[in-house]
């Protein structure tokens, strides 16, 4: 078994700091007073990454991945008594929002966008004009279905302006500690981001940002017990201790990560680094003649997805085997309306990492006798 690292160009989870590797090397007892007084570190950071103040948010810590959180905040956040939830969708993560309502029984509307394109604003506004009768809004920051980078903050004010009480949730799963967020523009109560994603943890937590007017008046919402978020946070307040096994070692290692976070610029260093990339993989990958699935005026800089080409020699598996024999793993498309592949360039990844995968991509492309560059 080869035990080197591969390079990860992925969503998630992704490539990681040695620093971050090592911290996990050690046991250390969930009542311990050094584990309490990490958790607590942790929350604290968490909201200074946000900008956030830690009188008007809180951060609270969900066993599981980021799925888990996402669920912890309709669970928490929609009454049981006339809550109703409107979903902004215009990829697979939006979508799971809408699964999510269906399977706990939360009544709710969801409204499709094309996956090329962002959630346009005036068209949520023409559905709030109609009916102000919703309780939570969620949409998706960063659709990574696609790699579109939808408008929340003014989303979040056109939602405000028509229902004012209404709460607010921004999955900013893929996009948080790497695209800027402003919560107080945007009028965000909610939201949630995972530990393996752009502050570069290991899998095993997620975690909610809530404002605390809204959740306090939470109690008794949840259909679940281990997703409560509301009862997490009484708890987490009352003892500084999880309700229930928390994931040690992967919370030894999110606080490395903060470290590293932190020496490295914070979201401006992080979000400068994953730019580089992202400008490295888009002018190799024209240069070899693949064509992205997004216009570039909807693009972000956390993933990008690539059509497959239009050459008689081009196999998905093939091409995605072959690259992984070289060490370089990327992830196979998540749109429904065209074939794609996507690229990744957040993680530990650096710009040599991504002109090194462009390489193996123009070797593979050549021994697969596609022709290069791509004629689309």
């Amino acid at each position: 078994m080869n035990g080197k690292d591969k390079k990860l160009f992925t969503p998630g989870p992704l490539g990681t700091a040695p620093s971050v590797k090592e911290a996990m090397l050690r046991d250390l007892g969930s009542r311990d007073i050094e584990f309490i007084n990490l958790v607590k570190r942790i929350r604290s950071k968490v909201l200074d990454v946000a900008g956030v103040c830690p009188s008007e948010y809180t951060c609270i810590p969900i066993q599981g991945s980021g799925t888990y959180a996402v669920e912890s905040v309709f669970q928490t956040a929609v009454s049981k008594q006339g809550g109703k939830a409107l979903i902004l969708a215009n990829g697979a993560y939006g979508k799971r929002m809408a699964k999510i309502c269906e399977v706990i029984g939360i009544p709710h509307h969801i409204e499709v966008f094309s996956e090329d394109s962002k959630v346009r604003v005036e068209t949520v506004e023409g559905i709030l004009k109609g009916d102000k009768s919703f309780t939570l809004v969620g949409i998706v920051h960063c659709e990574t279905s696609s790699g579109v980078f939808n408008p929340v903050e003014d989303v979040g004010q056109v939602v405000k302006k028509y229902i004012p009480d209404v709460s607010y949730f921004v999955d900013a799963m893929s996009s948080f500690g790497a695209v800027p967020l402003d919560f107080k523009e945007g009028g965000v109560d909610y939201m949630v981001s995972s530990a393996n994603k752009c502050l570069e943890g290991v899998p095993g937590f997620s975690y909610v940002i809530a404002k605390l007017d809204k959740l306090l008046k939470c109690k008794g919402n949840s259909r679940s017990l281990s997703l409560d978020a509301y009862d997490q946070y009484i708890n987490l307040e009352q003892s500084s201790q999880f309700r229930f096994t928390p994931p040690t070692h992967t919370m030894l290692a999110f606080n490395q990560a903060l470290k590293v976070f932190e020496e490295a610029g914070g979201l401006a260093g992080r979000a400068k680094r994953y730019k580089d990339n992202r400008s490295i993989l888009r002018e190799g990958m024209r240069k070899l003649g693949f064509k992205e699935f997004l216009d570039s005026s909807h693009e972000g800089y956390i993933i990008t997805s690539y059509r497959f080409p239009n050459d008689p020699n081009f196999d998905f598996k093939e091409f995605y085997s072959r690259l992984n024999e070289k060490d370089q793993v990327i992830y196979p498309g998540k749109v429904l309306n065209a074939d794609c592949f996507r690229i990744g360039n957040i993680g530990y990844l650096f710009p040599e990492d991504m002109q090194h995968l462009l390489k193996c991509i123009e070797e593979v492309c050549r021994n697969m006798n596609i022709h290069l560059p791509i004629q689309n």
